[in-house]
């Protein structure tokens, strides 16, 4: 019987993958994969599995999304088992509920299968909780990029009192989404990190503050896929962090370290 699952495939370390959506790689007809996933994952598929990627960059797309929602419908009613894997959590950013409206109105069986998404483990990763007894009671995901003209849509009158913020592909909008915390209060010595590839092996953090994170980020030439935390929470990671120290190891122990 033909059924879709649209799966989180988490944020890029292999392993945080769920066990369900692992099964639903395994079992799976068919996968359309997004470009932000470990495509290590892939290997988990059925020898004669379909494998249709989907990624998409700024300005130019592999599938434009009405594409994508076809091939969801067209594949199912091929009575194919369709497992749609996307990077993090399918409903944090990832526009799966998008394609799950499109299910539902065909009357295509579907499941939704949640994902570890980068807002909690990209600061884990770098040693930033996204909560603290002492130092953080409220956490908010925010996406950093909107479509064109909606930027002020975003409430950052309201965000600035929220404790931690972690905002999804913001590199780009950097200089606009700073102003807008300040602005609205923020102080200009509030703690920020970025976190470049975060969960994975090449993954790189910046810390900085409001104030001097612009130049930071220019300066060690950060770009997406990153992660921007902004919160007292970041300066613990003086204190706890413990993947880049893993990392590094690794990387010494391949004879990597260098290149």
């Amino acid at each position: 019987m033909s059924k879709v699952y649209i799966v989180g495939a988490g944020p890029g370390d292999i392993e945080l993958i769920t066990v369900k959506g692992l099964r639903c790689i395994k079992e799976a007809d068919v996968i359309l994969y997004d470009r932000l996933l470990n495509k290590e994952l892939l290997s988990y598929a059925k020898p004669d599995a379909e494998l249709i990627f989907c990624g998409k960059l700024p300005n130019r797309h592999a599938m434009i999304q009405e594409s994508i929602n076809e091939s969801l419908v067209r594949y199912a009613m091929q009575g194919k088992i369709v497992t749609r894997l996307k990077g993090g959590d399918p409903f944090v950013f990832g526009r799966g509920a998008e394609e799950a409206e499109v299910l539902a109105n065909k009357k295509i069986p579907f499941e939704i299968v949640p994902g570890i998404t980068s807002g909690i483990a990209a600061p884990a990763y770098a040693g930033i909780p996204v909560t603290h007894r002492d130092l953080s009671a409220s956490f908010a995901i925010v996406t950093g990029h909107r479509q064109f003209g909606k930027d002020d849509d975003l409430k950052w009158e309201s965000l600035v009192h929220i404790e931690t913020l972690a905002i999804y592909m913001g590199v780009k909008n950097l200089p606009y989404i700073v102003s807008q915390l300040l602005k609205f209060g923020r102080i200009k010595e509030s703690p920020v990190a970025l976190v470049h590839w975060g969960t994975y092996d090449k993954q790189e953090t910046v810390t900085g503050t409001l104030e001097n994170i612009e130049s930071i980020v220019a300066e060690s030439n950060i770009s997406n896929p990153s992660m921007i935390i902004v919160g007292e929470v970041v300066k613990l990671r003086e204190k706890i962090q413990w993947f880049q120290e893993q990392s590094n190891l690794k990387q010494k122990a391949t004879g990597l370290v260098g290149y």
